[in-house]
């Protein structure tokens, strides 16, 4: 067996891997993607080539950090001679220190888990892997690549936040999330169309997380996330930005604890909350095709209005920070795959020039726009984890 170089991309209730052969190239061979999901009284853990092919289908017992002896058990296996070069990972939230890749060590984790006040859900989600296989082979190269970095290029008054200054001084302010895609995409852009990514471009990040960004000249001067991964858009099950005004409602009328307000905003709100039906588009639009409840109908038909809603009026703000747009970027699972959400944010968007071409669009071409379109509207898919390994092998390089 080669040598690997393997990335984790860790979410709240499940952890993604992908194995890559560990040759230098900044386009690497993909061995294998893996994914863990948790369940209250076990993990599934499933593994695959990059055909596709099942490689393995496993059930264990456990759940948090005791599923890491499992996977390591399995790497062992499925390594054989081969050697784990480095590790990289993808850490939700950097703060204001930590501005470029780095490597784990025992102090960097302590410094990293003191950010988890700003993200509970994600922060510790993120960081366990590397810190279950720095306490089992501490010897491994790790590397933290963070959602955070690609938005330092933001102006200082976009970062503020209208509290007291006090605190700001405790590092309460705008970050922005999602880096790791934007700088794929920017990245990508920069080869495939030179000219816009030089421009003013807007990147639509759709998933269950969904977030803007506003490339000028290539870097971020603006995003709709901001102190935290619940601000901007409406989401899978989060609520994105909403008046204060409504918090301090549940606090007050409903006796709301912090604990209340994880759940509800993180897990109960955006597409699932407003459709009263599921967080995921695809059975969304399922479900509306084939419902004869007319209160499910007019629920369904809402959370995906609004959805679009807030992309097109996020779109409009992030327009006028950048004094005009040359193009839009879809990218992520729903901007990916989902034509009629394209359809429908492009239509909202005709007053600026933009004309949608509809077979292409139907088709997911990489240029969705009409030739006489005064903006550029293109789908790309990205790659988090491409873009991880990338940012692994300068260290491999350098030899850290």
């Amino acid at each position: 067996m080669q040598d690997v170089v393997v990335v984790f991309n860790s979410g709240s209730s499940s952890l993604k891997l992908t194995i890559y052969a560990f040759s230098g190239k900044v386009d690497p061979q993909v061995l294998l993607h893996g994914e863990i999901e948790e369940f209250p009284d076990h993990s599934q853990f499933t593994a695959k080539d990059a055909e596709g092919k099942l490689l393995a289908q496993e059930k264990w017992p456990e759940t948090g950090l005791h599923i890491y002896s499992h996977l390591f058990q399995w790497f062992e296996q499925y390594s054989g001679q081969g050697r784990v070069m480095a590790v990289g990972h993808r850490i939700v939230h950097g703060g204001a220190e930590f501005l470029q890749p780095v490597k784990i060590t025992l102090e960097t984790l302590k410094q990293l888990d003191k950010l988890t006040p700003f993200d509970p859900l994600h922060q510790a989600a993120t960081l366990a892997p590397a810190k279950a296989i720095f306490e089992k082979r501490p010897d491994i190269l790790q590397i933290a690549c963070f959602d955070t970095t690609f938005h330092q290029t933001i102006p200082e008054m976009a970062r503020l936040l209208p509290l007291p200054r006090r605190y700001a001084d405790h590092g309460i302010r705008r970050y922005g999330f999602h880096g790791i895609s934007y700088s794929y995409i920017a990245g990508r852009l920069a080869e495939i169309d030179p000219a816009l990514a030089q421009g003013r471009t807007i990147i639509a990040h759709l998933g269950s997380g969904a977030s803007l960004c506003a490339l000028l000249h290539g870097k971020s001067v603006e995003t709709t996330m901001g102190f935290s991964a619940l601000d901007g858009l409406m989401m899978g099950t989060r609520c994105g930005a909403i008046d204060p005004g409504a918090l301090l409602y549940m606090v007050q009328s409903e006796k709301a604890d912090w604990k209340t307000l994880v759940t509800t905003l993180y897990h109960q709100s955006g597409l699932l909350g407003v459709s009263g039906v599921a967080s995921d588009m695809r059975i969304l639009r399922a479900t509306l095709a084939q419902s004869q409840d007319a209160v499910q109908h007019k629920n369904i038909s809402e959370a995906l209005g609004l959805f679009i809603y807030r992309i097109v009026q996020e779109i409009g703000a992030l327009t006028a920070v950048m004094g005009g747009l040359d193009g839009i970027v879809f990218t992520a699972g729903i901007g990916e795959h989902d034509q009629n959400l394209r359809a429908d944010v492009c239509q909202a968007l005709a007053w600026m020039g933009v004309q949608i071409d509809e077979i292409a669009n139907a088709a997911h071409a990489p240029i969705i726009s009409k030739t006489g379109s005064k903006i550029k509207i293109r789908v790309i898919p990205t790659n988090e984890e491409l873009q991880i390994y990338r940012s692994v092998l300068p260290f491999l390089d350098l030899g850290k």
